[in-house]
């Protein structure tokens, strides 16, 4: 789950696209790495606290790449970011990882990591509608105006699948967690359409990482998750999910993203949006057992379908050229890929 921007175009010219492999390579890491990455973040909070553990994944991966970036910059000699960018980052990073894939990460404590995903669909829905209040104030088409109705119609479906709300008054409390941090992701999203960002997307992304993990440890500080905490009661599972998540769903999957950005359309990269809820969906069920009922699937394509109409309507740009639909194809959720996404 983060956020970055990128050539509303393909950076190759005409006749010299990459080859067709690293290409299939590029969006299979997008798909499957950060649908993965949900089933990932419950194993990984089984013996670690949720707020802590996110904390650590971000202030890694951003570290990692942070200072990968610092190095391409010195060696390009561009210029280091400046306050207004680190202030833009602090924001971005507390709306989009703090509260986007930090609900996320809490609220997989109760609710399974399928319908985690599936409810964080819902983010280019949270986008229409807070773009309409607070953003450019445009009241969505009607082709958006029924995805939305749609969309939320889904959404309240999966509300009452088995899994959610059924198994007591914390799955409920965890599905409503998970769109209250959707609703933050989005307005991060908006949030960044007018916000000052460095010219290298990954140092962006990686400001943020750094961000969203100092917000998130000073979370887990205050909600006393350190109290009694052991890290030796991590179990082997646990710790090689963290792993995973870091080193593949921040790093791998969105380096992959990032280049996608560059050699391909925003179209196409915005199925990402469509495929990772399913990916999540099959894995959960699979890998952990989770339930795969009717209703679930039927508010799966529902949600998904919404998702299609909304995102695959072109609108008129606003300030920064970004329309809400693109806006959703240029973030992934906040599951936590970087928010990306998330999951991730």
């Amino acid at each position: 789950m983060l956020s970055t921007r990128g050539p509303a175009a393909p950076a190759y010219p005409a006749g010299a696209e990459p080859a067709l492999a690293p290409l299939i390579a590029a969006f299979g890491a997008v798909y499957v790495i950060w649908g993965s990455t949900y089933l990932a973040i419950r194993w990984a909070i089984e013996t670690m606290p949720p707020l802590l553990m996110a904390s650590a994944r971000f202030l890694i991966a951003g570290g990692l790449l942070y200072a990968w970036s610092l190095r391409k910059s010195a060696a390009g000699h561009a210029p280091a970011p400046t306050r207004d960018q680190w202030r833009a980052a602090a924001v971005a990073g507390a709306l989009m990882l703090g509260g986007g894939n930090g609900a996320v990460s809490v609220a997989e404590q109760w609710v399974p990591s399928g319908i985690a995903a599936l409810l964080v669909a819902s983010v280019p829905l949270w986008l229409v509608v807070l773009d309409a209040l607070f953003g450019s104030r445009t009241r969505p088409s009607a082709r958006a105006s029924v995805g939305l109705l749609v969309g939320f119609a889904g959404v309240a479906l999966l509300a009452g699948s088995p899994g959610v709300g059924q198994g007591g008054p914390l799955e409920l409390l965890g599905a409503l967690l998970i769109l209250g941090g959707c609703a933050a992701w989005a307005a991060g999203s908006l949030y960044l359409r007018y916000a000052p960002l460095p010219p290298r997307p990954l140092m962006w992304v990686a400001m943020q990482m750094i961000a969203g993990g100092a917000v998130l440890g000073v979370a887990a500080l205050a909600t006393g998750e350190w109290v009694g905490f052991d890290t030796a009661e991590i179990s082997l599972r646990s710790a090689l999910s963290l792993a995973y998540l870091i080193g593949f769903g921040a790093i791998v999957a969105y380096s992959s993203y990032v280049w996608l950005l560059r050699v391909t359309t925003p179209a196409r990269i915005g199925t990402y949006a469509y495929v990772n809820p399913v990916i999540a969906l099959l894995l959960g069920w699979w890998l952990a057992g989770e339930p795969l009922g009717f209703r679930s699937v039927l508010a799966a394509a529902i949600i998904v379908g919404s998702v299609v109409v909304i995102v695959s309507e072109s609108k008129p740009a606003s300030r920064r050229g970004a329309p809400v639909s693109q806006a959703h194809q240029e973030t992934d959720g906040p599951e936590g890929g970087a928010r990306a996404r998330t999951g991730s």
